[in-house]
């Protein structure tokens, strides 16, 4: 079966966000060639996400996707979609994305987004 279509929006000007989505879309290679998934800096297109509501500074915080039916997903969910998309790593998306694990994976990947988004903004990255 064919993975749902996703589009990832990130931060190039973050140099950790940067390292990990590039790391990511190397290991998804074959699935970024064939654009079942596609990775979208966001600074290339700051409204891309407006109809949601989600401002520049959401995604430069935390990462955002859509699917094929335009769902958005966020933070930590957008980390375990691409865990169970990634060949080696869908037992990442089992281990924090089960029910009992969820709102720690999310409340841990959401504290850590703040402190990287604090450190970036102090740097003067934006």
């Amino acid at each position: 079966m064919m993975p749902a279509h996703l589009t990832v929006y990130y931060n190039t000007r973050c140099p950790v966000c940067d390292a990990g989505i590039d790391w990511q879309r190397n290991k998804l290679l074959a699935l970024v060639r064939a654009g079942t998934v596609e990775f979208k800096d966001i600074n290339e297109q700051p409204d891309a996400l407006a109809q949601f509501g989600a401002s520049l500074d959401d995604i430069r915080r935390r990462l955002h996707a859509t699917n094929e039916a335009g769902r958005l997903t966020v933070g930590a969910d957008v980390a375990i979609a691409l865990w169970r998309l990634t060949p080696g790593e869908g037992w990442l998306a089992v281990l924090f994305g089960n029910r009992a694990a969820l709102p720690v994976t999310r409340f841990v990947y959401d504290r850590f987004a703040d402190l990287l988004f604090a450190w970036n903004k102090w740097s003067g990255r934006w």
